[in-house]
């Protein structure tokens, strides 16, 4: 007998917001996305294992990690 496991992340896009760069210090729109990847067994997902959410500037390209609560507070358009 055999299991066929593993993990699979997936990103889903939560808004844009305008605001200024951390990295260039241009005021550009950010894209927000939750990267979430969960444990799969037989490729079903079953068990979130970690939850990620992440401001990319679309300026320059930089990306960085914000907290759950950051991410919720901002005025997502």
């Amino acid at each position: 007998m055999f299991f066929i496991f593993g993990l699979r992340t997936s990103v889903n896009r939560s808004g844009v917001v305008t605001a200024v760069c951390r990295n260039c210090g241009n005021r550009a729109a950010q894209v927000i996305t939750r990267r979430s990847t969960k444990f799969t067994l037989f490729f079903i997902p079953l068990i979130p294992v970690r939850t990620r959410y992440v401001q990319q500037c679309s300026f320059c390209g930089a990306e960085y990690g914000i907290s759950k609560d950051e991410a919720r507070s901002l005025p997502v358009g």
